[in-house]
């Protein structure tokens, strides 16, 4: 086990001082693979060696004889821009002054809360950099002074930060503060940021921009760490960072809405925010980030609070000699038990707290004796159920589906090609998994996957209105073992049913026959279907007709009450079963999501949906999602429960998952890594501000391998009497992901306009309320947003636009894809989901997308989502997450094209329009272009990172990409600056006393809302 004294401690009354750490953590870094840049190559024209600035000039610039040679077109940078370089030093002297050293002036009491003082002098900045008296020079960041909040220039008192003072004076003319130490300066009012002239007008050039609000601190956090306790407003969902725990459990498990709550109800009201958690349990670890500890107490399992049933955690307070510890959620004293007696130092502290990583760290894991389990545990069992039916084999989807499975379980055939010697180094799934395969059409055919066997064995199964298993042994079985007996049938089931031409596929009878085969062990089932299930029990119809949409009817379209599909979803969550659905439309057509999906929606697992499944373009994607889905984290028989501390409750959850009754646990067949959940807090009395507020979510699970574990994670947040100090320290991410959580959940209850109206609504409540309260003396005229919800306006119109609560036309089967999407999305995905990342590749610096000299990708920045910024001859990246487009103008260079996909490539009609993916090339700008790419694809959700044509004027693509230009007018709603405008001109209305609040047709009187972020008259 790892070296734990490395880790403070921390939250312990009277802990004068921390003590040194034994050996410094290793430095971490962020190193996607990166492609060398090709040896002796030279392009021609190239700024490698040469400065002249137009890399890629037009078809129609070539023709003229004056135009000069080059590769980048002139970019002019902008004034006084800067970078994130910080003045807290590297990352090796940040980790190594995670101690305080001997000179540092001692801690005074109260810093066992998380109050978040910084004491620095200086002004806020106006809106875009521009000092008030608009002099000086605008920064590249809005708002910013420099670089903005915790990631540079901090001069923080040690009463916060670990990390020692600059020597340098507190106070210099020349480094005004940042807006964060402004903000958090005792007594300092809270300022926001102008987003209009005086007069109320709006500069398009001037409104907060979300690419900037990425791409500073992805630069800041290349070369920094983020402590967990010592920086209280994590980092933005979108951007990269390597967390160190220091109790508070990383950003990537746990985000706060308020990372300092108002003490009392109606002090929150004043803001109109979400008091919400969003917990992603099983989130992936950055690369250098400390792996979560694993521990194990025998039989007495976790030392848990005997009132509450709390775990012990890093804020629970030892008493008596280190005879009790007092629970932090409610208070209660409890005896600790002889095996987990430890004495305390004079000041209250554990003499062995820095061995134990449950006192020190947010996130750890705890094995769990018998009474813990409700079934033996087992390896995963996973059981892939394959439609063999005329639809899945003419389109490619059967072949695809089953090379896919052969590379998810083995790796591809580059990896076969490479040393054998050593299979147990190549598993992709943990020892103790097992895999079985079923097929179906009209009939259910399982096969003996038995090593002994030459090849696997068919036994038909016809008894679709009572299905059975007709396999007692050789269904499920070790991968490696059988690998001959797999490889070979998946190889020959596409050619088997080629000639077998069934076009209804029976899928619930096959599905409760899988839960049959798994109902000892629980495990997982991965399910492709390629027709509407029109065969056999539970067959379904075209409940879509067209006439609805756009009506109150539409949204009974979004949910199911067929009992078959309802009964089988509640079963497979009683026996540990969950599905992950592989949806390939016919031509596009309907498949009613809403019931097929509703099984993986209620179990915890996912669907991955092709709306117009194209082989030659999707085979890639879907053998990446096939080994995505059994690679990544998983865990199964799970269930989740959430405390927090006295004077809160929880009012509510969000996310697909199955709830009894309201105050059980959550019940998840599956859970992996990709899966969040929303939780919703109210007040049942008031908070104490010299107390702290405390939650926890602990996840009992059954690992891939067969352990029964809890995951178990904490955070802290700071109490205030009024909600000035709290709007300090609001995560405009969580904000975002709860509110869009709880607008999916309300679909299948109320009209999508009345949703998008709610919205509209709560997105003017927030800045009105902020503007009436909080926002101190700005002309009255003036659109003032505050400083950590900046770009909350846009996120929301990006939710407004998404394809599941858009105006117009959408497919019903898009619109629940996406629904259930969101409620499952962490904050990442949602970021992206809301506003995707636009990288242009056609100007790119000779330097961008290769290492930097601490070995880092250098990433060029990211453009705003609106055409105006779209370049004649220009070549861009789109990436919302979700799909990953190459827009191409139709005057794009031939070089550009000749450098990117190859030789004989000079215009648009010469490429693939199918291709998915960048050829491999000795070019510069060819190896640029993977870098990027490969860096995108560590960085998102569940969805796999392939790429689409989008031509202009010749791929439907280009639709596509129009729809994801959210700043422009589109999507049935209005762009960024006439969605400013208006959300101004009712600010300025509620400050006067005129707001008509919108109608949503509901009679609010008599139904209260779950939701303490929204009031009545939105959700109903």
């Amino acid at each position: 086990m790892s070296e734990f004294s490395m880790y403070r401690g921390i939250a312990s009354p009277g802990l004068s001082q921390p003590g040194t750490p034994r050996t410094k953590p290793n430095t971490p870094q962020f190193r996607p693979p990166v492609a060398p840049s090709p040896s002796g190559y030279q392009q021609s024209g190239s700024t490698v060696n040469n400065t002249n600035p137009n890399q890629y000039p037009t078809s129609q610039q070539q023709t003229e004889a004056s135009q000069e040679q080059g590769y980048f077109p002139p970019v002019s940078p902008m004034q006084g821009q800067q970078q994130y370089d910080g003045a807290m030093g590297g990352l090796a002297t940040q980790m190594g002054a995670v101690q305080l050293n001997s000179s540092a002036p001692p801690r005074r009491k109260k810093d066992r809360h998380a109050y978040h003082t910084v004491e620095a002098a200086g002004s806020s900045q106006a809106f875009n950099g521009i000092p008030q008296g608009a002099t000086g020079q605008p920064t590249q960041f809005l708002n910013q002074g420099g670089i903005q909040g915790p990631y540079a220039n901090s001069q923080a008192s040690p009463a916060m930060s670990q990390f020692p003072v600059p020597a340098n004076p507190l106070f210099s003319p020349a480094h005004s503060a940042t807006t964060y130490e402004h903000a958090a300066r005792p007594g300092a009012p809270l300022t926001g940021s102008p987003a209009s002239s005086a007069q109320g007008k709006v500069d398009p050039e001037q409104i907060p921009s979300i690419p900037r609000s990425r791409d500073g601190p992805a630069e800041y956090y290349l070369d920094h760490v983020y402590p967990t306790m010592d920086l209280r407003l994590p980092p933005p969902a979108a951007v990269p960072f390597v967390a160190f725990d220091q109790g508070n459990a990383s950003p990537r498990f746990m985000r706060l809405t308020l990372n300092n709550i108002p003490a009392s109800a109606d002090a929150l009201a004043s803001t109109a925010l979400p008091l919400g958690l969003v917990v992603q349990p099983l989130a992936c670890q950055q690369e250098g980030e400390q792996a979560i500890p694993l521990l194990d107490f025998g039989d007495i399992g976790p030392p848990r609070c005997r009132r509450c049933r709390t775990y012990i955690n890093p804020f629970m307070v030892f008493r008596s000699g280190g005879n009790k510890f007092v629970c932090n959620m409610c208070t209660f004293p409890n005896d600790v038990t002889p095996e987990y007696f430890a004495p305390t130092d004079p000041s209250g502290t554990r003499v062995d707290r820095h061995q134990r990583p449950e006192l020190t760290q947010g996130t750890v894991e705890f094995t769990v004796p018998k009474e813990y389990w409700n079934k033996e545990p087992t390896g995963l069992r996973w059981l892939f159920l394959i439609d063999v039916t005329a639809e899945a084999s003419n389109k490619g989807f059967l072949d695809g589906f089953c090379e896919g499975i052969i590379n998810a379980l083995f790796g591809s055939s580059e990896t076969e090609d490479s040393s054998v010697a050593n299979d147990s180094s190549r598993r992709t799934l943990p020892t103790g998994s097992k895999v079985g395969i079923v097929t179906y059409d009209k009939e259910i055919h399982y096969y003996n996957l038995s090593p002994n066997l030459d090849k696997a064995q068919m036994m038909v199964m016809p008894d679709l209105e009572d299905p059975f298993v007709p396999l007692s042994e050789g269904l499920f079985v070790d991968p490696q073992e059988s690998k001959a007996v797999i490889t070979a049938l998946l190889s020959q089931i596409p050619s088997m049913f080629a000639n077998i031409k069934n076009p209804e596929p029976a899928l619930l009878p096959t599905i409760t026959s899988a839960l049959s085969a798994l109902t000892t062990t629980g495990g997982k089932i991965i399910c492709s279907l390629a027709a509407l299930p029109t065969w056999g029990p539970g067959r379904l119809f075209l409940r879509d007709d067209g006439k609805v949409h756009g009506t109150d009817g539409e949204k009974k379209l979004f949910t199911t009450e067929h009992p078959g599909w309802r009964k089988i979803a509640q079963k497979m969550v009683e026996t540990g079963v969950g599905v992950d659905f592989f949806l390939a439309a016919p031509s596009g057509g309907y498949l009613d999501i809403a019931t097929i999906g509703h099984a993986s929606a209620t179990t915890g697992g996912e669907v991955y949906y092709y709306p117009n499944f194209h082989a030659p373009r999707d085979t890639l994607r879907l053998s990446k999602e096939i080994k995505h889905t059994v690679t990544r984290e998983t865990g199964f028989q799970a269930l989740m429960k959430v405390r927090c501390s006295n004077g809160l409750q929880v009012s509510a959850y969000h996310g697909n998952f199955f709830h009894h009754t309201f105050g059980a646990d959550l019940e998840f067949g599956v859970i992996d890594a990709d899966k969040a959940v929303g939780v919703m807090f109210s007040y049942d009395g008031k908070l104490d501000p010299k107390l702290d507020a405390h939650f926890q979510s602990a996840l009992l699970y059954t690992t891939a391998s067969g352990e029964r574990r809890v995951r178990c994670s904490n955070i802290v947040a700071s109490v205030s009497e009024g909600a000035l100090e709290a709007m300090k320290f609001v995560d405009q991410d969580a904000v975002v992901n709860i509110i869009a959580k709880e607008a999916a959940a309300r679909m299948p209850e109320k009209n999508l306009k009345d949703i998008r109206a709610a919205l509209t609504e709560k997105t003017i409540d927030i800045l009105a309320g902020y503007r009436k309260n909080f926002s101190g003396s700005h002309p009255p005229g003036q659109l003032v947003l505050p400083e950590n919800l900046k770009e909350f306006s846009m996120y929301t119109l990006g939710l407004i636009k998404s394809r599941c609560l858009k105006g117009g036309r959408e497919p019903i089967d898009r619109r629940v894809h996406d629904m259930r999407l969101i409620k499952s999305m962490g904050s990442l995905e949602l970021s992206l989901y809301l506003y995707p990342r636009i990288i242009a590749i056609h100007n790119l610096n000779e330097k961008d997308g290769f290492a930097n000299e601490n070995g880092h990708l250098r990433m060029p920045q990211a453009i705003r989502a609106s055409f105006s910024k779209v370049e004649e001859g220009g070549v861009y990246i789109v990436d919302n997450g979700q799909v990953c487009l190459l827009w191409l103008h139709s005057q794009v260079s031939p070089n550009l094209l000749e450098d990117l996909f190859g030789q004989g490539i000079s215009s648009l009609k010469d490429l693939d329009a199918f291709q998915s993916s960048i050829p491999v090339l000795q070019t510069h700008l060819n190896a640029q272009v993977r870098n990027i790419l490969q860096y995108l694809e560590t960085n998102r959700g569940s969805k796999a990172l392939t790429l689409q044509m989008a031509r202009q004027g010749l791929d439907g693509a280009e639709y596509e990409f129009a729809r994801l230009l959210y700043e422009d007018r589109n999507n049935e709603a209005q762009s960024y600056v006439d969605w400013l405008v208006h959300v101004h001109r009712h600010i300025q209305l509620e400050l006067a006393g005129q707001r008509k609040k919108e109608d949503t047709g509901d009679t609010m009187n008599t139904v209260s809302s779950t939701f303490a972020g929204l009031k009545t008259p939105y959700w109903g």
